[in-house]
């Protein structure tokens, strides 16, 4: 039976549910690769916005679905590998998702307001190190990658910053502008736009290697050796998914990925696609687990 369902797969509309409103990266690329594979299949494939409860509502809602494909999740970090680690409430256990597809990485970077007095990363660490918890730090909520971006370099770096958790990155980041905090961790096309125009200054990128838009930016890890991070989106399945149907998501999705005209609109969105089998799905979504425990197990953050 399991062979004959997935040898038929897919004959009707699939829905991507993606747990934050319309319009942010999340959303767009998961629709990106939506029209691309109705076209391929001649089906449906549509986009269900389920946001809420800091993105666990749309993958709460994914994970009690019907294991046959046709209810996918498109996620960032959160949801899978890091809500598990800090609330033990969880309504869903993130590891019984069925890894589809790493779809795109997005690289991060280290921006601060103009009357920071620090040119480059070095002139940062420094001035923190002098005024422990005089410089503030913006993420778009408590446990969020971005807040836990920054814990991981406070930690390797021995600095000390002072946390203003927001409901969002927008609202953050017109905080950061308007000098009412002084530093974030971003995606970096979020940001390009302020700071082509003098609003933020860009320090540094978080990225394992310089940034081909920022060339000469240096990484976070040559002042911080071992430092590293960035965002990512992935593509799941409900528990109990057949991997046959897994594996046929998977291979039409890195074939998407892979048109021209696809990687150049994501691109434009400084994301990068990444495509891959299940496997090595899995194995990523398992490493990033693994990372994001040590750090709130060494941070002692909870959230319930």
């Amino acid at each position: 039976m399991v062979r004959a369902a997935a040898e038929d797969f897919p004959h009707r509309t699939i829905k991507i549910v993606v747990p934050v409103p319309p319009g942010p990266l999340l959303d767009v690329v998961p629709r990106i690769i939506a029209e691309k594979l109705s076209a391929k299949w001649g089906i449906a494939v549509i986009v269900e916005n389920r946001p809420g409860a800091a993105q666990n509502l749309g993958a709460e809602a994914v994970a009690r679905s019907d294991p046959d494909g046709y209810t996918l999740l498109a996620s960032p970090p959160g949801p899978l590998v890091v809500s598990g680690h800090l609330r033990s409430n969880l309504s869903f256990d993130p590891d019984a998702f069925v890894p589809v597809s790493l779809m795109v990485k997005l690289p991060t970077v280290l921006v601060v307001n103009p009357k920071v007095p620090a040119s480059n990363l070095g002139e940062l660490l420094a001035y923190a190190k002098a005024n422990p918890g005089k410089l503030t730090f913006g993420s778009p909520g408590t446990g969020s990658t971005p807040h836990l971006a920054t814990e991981q370099l406070m930690q390797a770096a021995g600095i000390r910053l002072v946390h203003v958790p927001y409901q969002g990155m927008a609202p953050a980041m017109n905080d950061l502008i308007g000098g009412h905090i002084d530093v974030m961790i971003d995606l970096y096309g979020n940001v390009a736009g302020s700071i082509k125009e003098g609003k933020l200054k860009l320090l540094a990128v978080t990225t394992p290697t310089r940034l081909r838009q920022e060339p000469t930016v240096p990484t976070i890890s040559e002042s911080v050796p071992g430092f590293a991070h960035e965002e990512w989106f992935a593509m799941v399945a409900p528990p109990k998914t057949p991997d046959a149907i897994a594996a046929k998501l998977s291979a039409a999705i890195a074939e998407v990925l892979a048109r021209p005209d696809v990687a150049g609109r994501l691109a434009d969105l400084s994301a990068e696609p990444v495509g891959g089998t299940p496997d090595e799905a899995a194995a990523f979504i398992k490493a990033e687990s693994l990372r994001w425990k040590r750090l709130i197990d060494a941070t002692g953050l909870r959230i319930d």
